[in-house]
């Protein structure tokens, strides 16, 4: 049986590394910023637990599988996540939103890990997707720059917008 401090535990656990993500893209102005991003992960950590607690008080009395209930909910969080995306208006090319529902299903995952007790796991997890969502942007644009943000008139994004 988990313990109340281990239960507290978990959840703050969840609340700081999922802030981190979620401070990220709250950073970048993103439509699920901190909150939603907390608020994910406290939810996915809370059914974690709820399901390792009904495992452990009928796994004498029926077959249980914990596992199915985190799978419940990273095909739910898919759905959430699918309404992050948004195509872009008429005249522009792709989607918006990508990143940010990357973001939130990932931060679901972190609530299930710290939610039963995977804690060293999710705390490296969280570091590698805040250097992702943090530094990755910047490598992209040093790797990409030349090739994806030249315009029809051969122009670089950054020369555009410079009236150069």
């Amino acid at each position: 049986m988990v313990s109340d401090f281990q239960i507290i535990t978990r959840l703050v656990l969840t609340l700081v590394l999922s802030g981190l993500v979620g401070l990220e893209r709250q950073v970048h102005r993103r439509e699920a910023g901190l909150r939603t991003h907390i608020l994910v992960a406290l939810g996915s950590c809370l059914i974690m637990l709820t399901s390792l607690y009904v495992f452990d008080i009928y796994k004498d009395k029926a077959a249980l599988d914990p596992s199915r209930i985190a799978a419940g909910v990273i095909t739910g969080i898919g759905f959430l996540g699918a309404g992050t995306i948004i195509r872009e208006r008429e005249g522009k090319e792709g989607v918006k939103g990508l990143t940010t529902a990357a973001s939130l299903w990932m931060v679901a995952g972190i609530g299930l890990a710290v939610g039963c007790g995977f804690n060293r796991t999710a705390i490296y997890t969280t570091i590698l997707v805040v250097i992702v969502l943090r530094w990755f942007r910047h490598l992209e644009g040093l790797i990409f720059r030349d090739r994806s943000s030249v315009n029809n008139a051969g122009k670089t994004a950054k020369e555009e917008r410079d009236g150069i």
